[in-house]
């Protein structure tokens, strides 16, 4: 089975040691890049400031609370960009508010997902994006294809 590089974009240490032990302890190899601020993942994707030997990932799981640029703006960046767009991206974040949700879905979010306060519930999320975005879903970054345009 192909490699999985998941960008978790996430300021919580709490938040990132619990996504990172849920998806290593999956039954499926990936590769886990983090980054602690939205201006990061902008610069991650566009191989800038440190990152100029990082692969694009498969998908990106994003917090909606970042410092420097929220997962707003970054979604906003991803999606209009015609290089980035076609990676998928699952707001996961600790908002359940009305605002964020519609916000996100207009800026081309994959999925919107709030994130549990149980420890227990929060690790079966994880496994459950596991689940779903790497076994069941073709992604695009792994298809055999020049066009993506």
């Amino acid at each position: 089975m192909n490699q999985i590089h998941i960008l978790l974009v996430e300021d919580n240490e709490g938040d990132i040691l619990l996504t990172t032990e849920a998806l290593e302890e999956g039954k499926i190899v990936n590769k886990i890049s983090v980054v602690k601020d939205g201006k990061a993942a902008i610069d991650f994707l566009e191989k800038e400031k440190g990152y100029e030997k990082e692969t694009l990932p498969d998908l990106i799981l994003l917090d909606v609370n970042l410092p420097k640029k929220n997962g707003h703006e970054v979604l906003e960046y991803i999606k209009k960009s015609k290089k980035f767009k076609m990676i998928p991206v699952i707001i996961l974040t600790t908002s359940s508010s009305e605002k964020d949700i519609i916000m996100a879905y207009k800026n081309y979010a994959n999925c919107f997902i709030t994130k549990p306060v149980e420890i227990g519930d929060f690790l079966q999320v994880v496994s459950s994006i596991e689940n779903f975005w790497i076994s069941i879903v073709h992604l695009p970054g792994k298809l055999k294809t020049n066009d993506h345009g």
